[in-house]
């Protein structure tokens, strides 16, 4: 087991208005989940003057401003209140004193967006909360979001998705520093999977237009929801809304933003996602039902999409295992 010879301390950065869930998670995990064995030396540091209150009520008294960030092994940013507010200018100044010296710095859920507004994510990969990736994009176009991960480590920047994530992430720092069996054992502690698969991809929600301007566009959408077990060609297709092929490929792109094909496969995709919540129909069949010409198919297209297996889904939103 990895033993550092001097628990290292971490840094909690408060805020008011500050979210209480993703503030106590850090706190549980860092602070004395083992106390039998500490393994970290966890210190609250204000991030602001003034009083700091969570968006609940609840009032802490931090015993660190935000020098107590020059001191820490690992920073923590749990939160941050307003992605379109800047933080205080002493508080990124101190982030960027904080990574420039080795420190490592995470961001949890919005804390993200407070590593971003430091200028610590220009050129790199991170997570975020997948509701706020539009916007977040829009402010920082030259920091990549992988929306396919719970959590990312970018070179001693960490950064993770929404709430529940930030648990993954905080047992992965334990991991990081301790092994994994003391991670195990403080995932235990706490009953929580010690290490969870798949990404946030699948808890997105991604609709698709239900309608666009071009009417006969969109009966045929209607016509192909209904059925979409069956094989579909754009010849075909084509003929059925009295259109050229040429023209109908460039009439559905621009009224559904993608290819006939790919339109297929999400709605596909959606519909097996339905299926697999729904009922308790073996794989290959559910793949017959969606239009995919086997189950190795749908797994494929499944796996692409939302990073975790058609099983795994279905055990995740069905509490259940079940046939392949």
């Amino acid at each position: 087991m990895k033993q550092p010879v001097v628990a290292p301390v971490v840094a909690l950065v408060a805020f008011n208005q500050f979210s209480s869930f993703h503030f106590s998670v850090p706190c549980i995990i860092f602070k004395d989940i083992m106390p039998e064995q500490p393994l970290f030396d966890l210190r609250i540091c204000a991030g602001e003057v003034g009083e700091l209150k969570s968006n609940a009520g609840l009032q802490i008294t931090p015993e660190y401003d935000v020098t107590g960030l020059r001191s820490a092994d690992i920073v923590i940013v749990p939160f941050w209140r307003n992605p379109a507010e800047r933080p205080h200018q002493p508080l990124l100044d101190e982030l960027r004193k904080a990574y420039d010296r080795g420190a490592q710095i995470v961001g949890l859920c919005l804390g993200t967006y407070v590593l971003a507004y430091a200028g610590l994510l220009s050129g790199k990969k991170a997570s975020t909360h997948w509701e706020f990736e539009p916007d977040f994009q829009k402010r920082f176009p030259d920091v990549t979001l992988d929306s396919n991960s719970l959590y990312v480590d970018s070179g001693n920047i960490v950064t993770s998705a929404g709430t529940g994530a930030g648990l993954d992430c905080c047992l992965y720092l334990v991991r990081q520093q301790y092994g994994s069996e003391v991670a195990n054992k403080v995932a235990r502690r706490m009953v929580i999977p010690p290490y969870r698969n798949g990404g946030q991809a699948q808890f997105i929600d991604r609709p698709v237009p239900k309608s666009t301007p071009n009417s006969r566009i969109n009966e045929l959408l209607d016509h192909l929801r209904l059925n979409l077990g069956e094989s579909h060609s754009l010849d075909g297709l084509a003929e059925r809304v009295m259109m050229t092929r040429r023209t109908f490929s460039r009439q559905f792109q621009k009224a559904t933003g993608m290819s006939v094909g790919d339109w297929l496969v999400n709605e596909r995709l959606r519909f097996s996602q339905d299926l697999l919540e729904s009922t308790g129909l073996p794989i290959d069949v559910i793949a017959s039902q969606c239009g995919f010409n086997s189950a190795l198919s749908l797994r494929s297209h499944f796996k692409a999409q939302f990073n975790v297996s058609p099983s795994e889904w279905r055990k995740t939103f069905r509490g259940e295992a079940t046939s392949q």
